[in-house]
């Protein structure tokens, strides 16, 4: 038996010592991602927790909106019965969904020229010239988006608030979320909501710092949201204590442009007004008024990214241009870079958007578990060197045995596709990637020098 086992075991022993030279001998040793990246052990990035807890999760748990808040839902629509509210809701849910960034004037006048050019180029000795206008006009109905400015009177708002409220709750709470774990000192004393429709944010905001907020400001210009908001801290009615202390409701931004507020909020507002001209001077209003961080969240299609992304290079081109905070301004989250977004710039511009799953609060419609698919961006004042710059994962992890593919947005400004192996790459970073999740950072230093990946995607089978 000595005899027959002698070269096995030799050749057993033999695997054993090369995967141990590939595998790394401790935490603070860095394994090369080939052409990729390269682990980030400046810190011992682990320390003693598991890899499923690394420093880079950023995945909150399936929510639920506070009871308080569901039983005054619930009760705000029990009074006030709305005919065919469940085909309203889901109505008015695709309407916002499909929406799109309304169409400037410069454009549709360039429009106009260019069919009245075509029309002309047609010989047509009828034609005169109120055809033609009628011609162009009817084409560009037939054409160009019809965008609508929707005004929220007490009934729209009831809609809004069924179909809304909730997924609005989830979306911006992982928002928060993302600050509370990469800054956990970071203690806000004050916040303002603008565009605060039914009160998502304040619920939010209350859930992850209510300790240290003591004045939320909620602006809206619908009387009847302002109203139905108080009414849902309310326990659904006029009077009473609300639920969260030191609400303050306006319908117009703050005049002073020295008050300032540590979290300033923009959740589903921006894609509300109606021209470029209006967008850009609320995005540096309320850059003005940021002291700490400015989260806007937006839909998570193209127009609402695009809208992010409008802001986004707003503020960082204009960060010159406040004199009373002369404090610059960098992208907190999710990219970890101030250039161009990569997924706009490619050959075929994709949406960055997450997901965020929630218990929905329990109307008869609502009875499964729901996510809610979103994009947002965090600006925070000072020093980009404050925040951890490792690669944003941007799409679902794809596991397979052996390895994992991750598409990762680096700190070049590139879109990477990592295919992550143990053997290849180490256990820790194969392990980091397996248990990581879409949006969650991936702790890894990204040369800037190596060229965007090749791979391509798996199948899905």
């Amino acid at each position: 038996m000595v005899t027959a086992w002698g070269p096995r075991w030799l050749r057993m022993l033999s695997r054993w010592r090369r995967g141990v030279r590939v595998a790394p001998q401790s935490r603070a040793l860095g394994a090369l991602v080939r052409g990729v990246t390269r682990v980030d052990n400046r810190d011992d990035f682990l320390g003693k927790r598991p890899h499923r807890r690394h420093p880079g999760v950023l995945r909150l748990p399936c929510v639920r909106p506070p009871p308080a808040l569901a039983d005054a839902a619930q009760l705000l629509l029990l009074k006030n019965a709305v005919p065919g509210m469940e085909k309203q809701v889901q109505t008015l849910t695709n309407y916002l969904w499909s929406r799109h960034v309304p169409v400037e004037a410069e454009e549709l006048q360039r429009r106009a020229a260019g069919l009245e050019r075509l029309f002309l180029e047609t010989p047509d000795l009828s034609q005169t010239e109120e055809k033609l206008r009628g011609a162009v006009l009817h084409a560009l109905r037939k054409t160009t988006y019809h965008w609508q400015e929707l005004s929220y009177d007490e009934g729209l708002s009831l809609v809004y608030m069924a179909a809304r409220l909730d997924g609005g709750f989830a979306a911006v709470s992982r928002a928060f979320h993302e600050i509370q774990t990469r800054v956990p000192e970071f203690q806000p004393r004050t916040l303002m909501d603008f565009g605060s429709g039914a009160g998502s944010v304040t619920w939010a905001a209350h859930s992850a710092w209510g300790q240290s907020l003591h004045e939320y400001m909620c602006v809206d210009k619908s009387a009847a949201m302002l109203d139905l908001a108080e009414k849902l801290l309310k326990g659904g009615s006029e009077s009473g204590e609300s639920y969260v202390p030191g609400v303050f409701f306006r319908q117009f931004l703050p005049v002073s442009p020295k008050v300032q507020f540590d979290v300033v909020v923009s959740a589903f507002s921006l894609s509300e007004l109606p021209s470029k001209a209006e967008r850009t001077e609320t995005v540096q209003t309320l850059w003005r008024k940021t002291n700490r961080f400015l989260v806007l969240v937006e839909n998570g299609t193209k127009a609402g990214h695009s809208l992010l992304m409008d802001a986004r290079d707003l503020v960082l081109k204009g960060k010159e241009k406040s004199p009373l905070d002369p404090r610059p301004g960098f992208v907190f989250a999710p990219c970890p870079h101030e250039l161009p977004c990569p997924q706009s710039t490619a050959s075929r511009p994709l949406a960055c958007s997450f997901s965020q799953g929630y218990h929905p609060i329990p109307f008869s419609w609502n009875k499964k578990l729901k996510e809610e698919k979103f994009s947002m961006v965090i600006l925070a004042r000072g020093s980009p060197e404050e925040a951890d710059r490792w690669p944003r994962i941007t799409q679902p992890v794809l596991k397979r045995p052996r390895h994992v593919h991750c598409h990762l947005c680096c700190s070049d400004g590139h879109m990477q596709h990592a295919v992550i192996t143990a053997r290849q790459h180490g256990r820790d970073l194969y392990r980091c990637a397996r248990v990581s999740s879409w949006g969650d950072l991936l702790p890894v230093i990204t040369p800037s020098e190596f060229p965007p990946s090749s791979a391509q995607d798996p199948p899905d089978s």
